[in-house]
């Protein structure tokens, strides 16, 4: 497999609304492998094709401890409650801000194997699968913000959560 390189802000691809996955082959496979280990190698939690340069939706998180997921053609079906959220993006390395996310997600895709998954998400996983979604409708957290100044240094001792 390769480590793909991310693009960071202001890269147009990241701006972009991806396109639908029609049909899942290998080459989706092999994105799914390569993303996986990109995004363990930059020491994240969670990746959007559309970091990698590749308008597609499918979209990658690895939560420490629990079990990876990849998912093609995500949505959330419905948010429940908020809360406050420190959080970070590869995308936009260097800093975090906090935002409001939803307390628990519902959110559905298909597997690698075209099955459909439907998800119920708490905590970490519900932010990441929001924050990756909102990639593939070429939407960033800074946009949740009112100003940019409102983004943090991440410290180099940070364990802040990059999504």
């Amino acid at each position: 497999m390769a480590i793909i390189p991310i693009r960071t802000m202001p890269d147009p691809i990241l701006r972009q609304k991806a396109r639908r996955v029609k049909s899942i082959d290998k080459s989706i496979d092999k994105l799914i492998d390569e993303m996986i280990e990109t995004m363990h190698s930059a020491s994240g939690v969670g990746l959007a094709a559309p970091q990698v340069g590749v308008p597609l939706r499918v979209i990658v998180i690895g939560i420490p401890e629990e079990e990876e997921l990849a998912l093609i053609n995500p949505q959330i079906v419905r948010r429940m409650g908020e809360r406050l959220v420190n959080e970070g993006c590869l995308s936009i390395p260097g800093y975090f801000a906090q935002v409001h996310r939803a307390e628990q997600v519902r959110a559905k895709g298909l597997d690698r194997t075209g099955k459909e998954i439907r998800l119920r998400a708490d905590d970490l996983l519900a932010q990441a699968l929001e924050h990756e979604i909102d990639h593939l409708n070429g939407v960033l957290y800074v946009d949740y913000l009112e100003s940019m100044d409102e983004l943090q240094p991440v410290e180099p001792t940070s364990t802040e959560p990059l999504v």
